[in-house]
């Protein structure tokens, strides 16, 4: 049986005086385009970049595509290398050298145990590049989490 293969695109950004930050996906499966966007308040642009991931490998688990070969672009160091620390962060117990939990510590743990679940290509991309006449999905989540943050930021929620 082939696999299909699934293309998502994350983005995440924060207000760092407000802490008030939007994370967005963009999911192809089967040719159909999903979006997944969201808010949070008293958060980071790191945490909004792995909430982004996190939340697009839920819904693609939700809607059964447990086996399939996923394809994540992302602009984010942070989330592309977290594979490569998963050794050295479990072996710590997720504790960083000061004896203090590593930030964002639930959300790591969650993003690496998914990746222990599925087959995953991260793919990193430039941030903020204009299309080169191709689709540029990486710019286009790049403007919904914008917007969001633009929108939303500083409103009592």
């Amino acid at each position: 049986m082939e696999r299909t293969e699934i293309e998502i695109y994350t983005d995440g950004s924060c207000h760092t005086q407000l802490l008030y930050g939007a994370w967005a996906a963009l999911i192809f499966t089967n040719g159909k385009k999903q979006i997944l966007k969201g808010t949070a308040t008293n958060t980071t642009h790191n945490r909004m970049e792995l909430m982004a991931v996190i939340k697009a490998i839920e819904l693609v688990d939700t809607l059964g595509f447990k086996n399939e070969l996923l394809t994540i672009y992302s602009d984010s160091q942070y989330v592309i290398n977290l594979r490569g620390r998963k050794e050295k962060l479990k072996s710590k117990n997720f504790i960083s050298n000061k004896g203090t939990p590593i930030q964002n510590s639930d959300l790591v743990q969650t993003l690496l145990a998914q990746i222990s679940n599925h087959t995953i290509n991260f793919v990193k991309v430039k941030a903020h590049q204009k299309p080169d006449g191709s689709d540029n999905f990486n710019r286009e989540v790049d403007k919904i989490v914008r917007n969001l943050v633009r929108a939303n930021g500083g409103k009592n929620d």
